[in-house]
Parts: C-alpha cells; sequence; structure tokens
C-alpha cells in the first residue's frame, strides 16, 4: 500500500487547516489504495532553519531534522493543505520543505488550497515552483476551496460538496498512479 503524507501548511491560532485535512484524511480513507498519516506542522514545530549543512548532504545535526527527514523519506506521496497569505503560502511551510532535499524526490504531490476568492490558487503556483525544484511531481488535479468559511459548521466540521468530492477523487486517483509510476526512481 501507498504511504500518503497530509501536511497541513498552516500554523497560526484560529487556523482552520486541521479541519479541512480531517475531510482530506477521511476522503483518503473512502478512496482507498494509501496509508495515510497526516503531518501538522503546528505540532511538528520545526524551528527556522538551524542545520550547518545543506540539505542535499543529508549530514543532519538536530533531532528534529532526523526525525522529519525519516518522515518524509517513508512516503509515496502528500498532500499539501495550505491557506493562501497574501497571495502566497505560509513560511512553516517553506521552511519545512527547505529542511529537507532528497527525501523529497520523485514523490508526487497534490494541493488542497482555501482562501477567499481565488481559493488559495496564488499559494499553489508558488509552491509549484518549490517541489518541482525538489524533483516532486505537482498535479495538475487540485482542490481549491474559495470562501472555504462556509464550508466549516459551527461545530468545526468540514462540510463538502459534489465539486469538492469529484475533485479530490480526482486528485487522489492521480496522486496513487503517480506514486506507482515513480517507484523504481524512488527505489534507486
Amino acid at each position: 500500500m501507498l504511504n500518503l503524507k497530509i501536511i497541513v501548511a498552516s500554523t497560526r491560532p484560529g487556523r482552520q487547516g486541521p479541519v479541512i485535512a480531517e475531510w482530506v484524511n477521511e476522503t483518503v480513507k473512502q478512496h482507498g489504495g494509501f496509508d495515510v498519516e497526516v503531518l501538522d506542522l503546528a505540532v511538528i514545530n520545526l524551528p527556522m532553519m538551524d542545520e550547518p549543512h545543506h540539505p542535499r548532504m543529508q549530514m543532519y545535526t538536530q533531532e528534529h531534522t532526523k526525525q522529519w527527514s525519516k518522515t518524509i523519506d517513508h512516503a509515496d506521496a502528500f498532500i499539501i493543505v495550505t491557506p493562501e497569505y497574501n497571495h502566497g503560502y505560509p513560511a512553516p511551510l517553506k521552511n519545512a520543505l527547505d529542511h529537507l532535499y532528497k527525501e523529497w524526490h520523485y514523490k508526487p504531490v497534490g494541493f488542497v488550497s482555501y482562501g477567499g476568492l481565488s481559493g488559495g490558487t496564488r499559494s499553489v503556483q508558488q509552491l509549484i515552483q518549490v517541489v518541482t525544484a525538489q524533483k516532486m511531481i505537482p498535479l495538475v488535479e487540485a482542490v481549491n476551496i474559495p470562501f472555504f468559511s462556509k464550508h466549516i459548521t459551527d461545530e468545526e466540521n468540514f462540510m463538502s460538496n459534489d465539486v469538492l468530492d469529484k475533485s479530490a477523487n480526482a486528485m487522489l486517483t492521480e496522486l496513487a498512479r503517480w506514486a506507482e509510476a515513480l517507484k523504481p526512481m524512488r527505489n534507486k
């Protein structure tokens, strides 16, 4: 079974990323084909890059980086759940991506973005440049949630709709295809 990591990008108080990530997690379980784990960057709490060596060397000195490396290395695919902040993505996500290099290689990544009118699409456009430089494969299929707060109930549950469900399932199908196809490259 493929190992999928869902990364919750927002760390600020009052964030809704975990609520959306829980919906993604349940959708993944219903879709099947993945062992899934949610990685909340607020809980992981990586400090700003504090390693003396370039990540491509994998000469980590900090225990938090060693643990992050093991977690990411074990994955076959990713879904990044990200808001859009000022037309971009959150700094903790950039920091988490930059902590490592080789561990990200040859793994597909899907995006679930949320925000106002644009649904977080501008943050994803920036992320595509970064993940491509890390030899990841960004999927065309994505889930964009405009006016996301309308989907969150008073009980802090995410209320999906047909469009979001279809988008999520299309993304998951492609994520599985790419993760399988890239296995030989990851195993070298």
